[in-house]
């Protein structure tokens, strides 16, 4: 369904993205990982079509998504930035109702659809009790959860995220991924950064691994989650062990040495 091919993006002398092609794997959770700078951002908002590479082709349902109107791709791909921007006095109700934007129109006002659209991505975030009050009045981790269900109200084959677990604490970073996998067990096709590379590998069906601007490397967790791998991306020093619960790879940065307090006390 989303195919890069060829992409170059070049930020003064940086080479953000470096002749990169891939194809999303429709109906799958696709985790882009690497390490800060690697442009992993860059390549989300391009696939997006938020931002135009100086070459090459994003291709969507078979053709190039330049040829969809704004808002027949917004009816295609949803996508959840890293910053977002608060519109002054919204309350949450009217920030989720806005992921029904696309679907709106002047000889469509708004339907039972769009408020079941709208009524089931409250309850997948988990805000019921935040409906009501300002945007200005939520901590980080709740504003982000209203985020997110603005974007599966959008209700669209394609989800994008970029760093989607940023504020949550670890309860609801869990949720949100089983959240998404869930999507994806219903055949959505599913595209997040994420940074926690065990949280990756459990739940993602396909990694994609940057380094400088290029795919250093693309596949199932435990093809991609090799010790060399990390090394060569995050200059990692780790071992590869297997969860013994659900038999996926897990990463464990090797010690550096360094001789650990043993006789810490604490005084009151």
């Amino acid at each position: 369904m989303l195919k890069a091919t060829r992409l170059q993006l070049q930020f003064d002398e940086l080479k953000v993205l470096d002749d990169i092609s891939l194809t999303i794997p429709e109906g799958c959770f696709t985790a882009l990982i690497g390490a800060n700078g690697c442009g992993k951002t860059t390549l989300l908002n391009v696939l997006a079509r938020m931002q135009r590479p100086a070459s090459g082709d994003v291709l969507l349902e078979g053709k190039p998504h330049t040829q969809f109107s704004r808002r027949e791709l917004a009816r295609r791909v949803a996508l959840l930035p890293q910053r977002t921007t608060s519109p002054t006095g919204l309350t949450v109700r009217e920030l989720v109702m806005q992921g029904r934007y696309p679907w709106q129109g002047w000889w469509q006002q708004w339907s039972e659809k769009d408020q079941q659209a709208v009524d089931r991505a409250v309850a997948l975030a988990d805000i019921e009790m935040l409906l009501d009050r300002t945007l200005s009045a939520l901590s980080g981790g709740q504003l982000q959860r209203c985020w997110i269900a603005m974007t599966l109200a959008q209700d669209t084959p394609v989800i994008l995220l970029d760093e989607p677990t940023t504020f949550l604490d670890i309860a609801h970073q869990i949720a949100l991924l089983e959240l998404l996998a869930e999507l994806r067990d219903q055949g959505r096709t599913v595209v997040a950064v994420l940074h926690d590379l065990n949280q990756a590998a459990r739940y993602a069906d396909n990694l994609v691994m940057l380094r400088l601007g290029k795919v250093h490397a693309q596949g199932a967790p435990a093809k991609v989650f090799t010790p060399d791998n990390l090394k060569a991306v995050f200059d990692l020093d780790a071992h590869i062990i297997t969860d013994p619960h659900s038999g996926d790879p897990l990463c464990v940065p090797v010690s550096s040495g360094r001789s650990r307090a043993v006789d810490c006390q604490v005084s009151l």
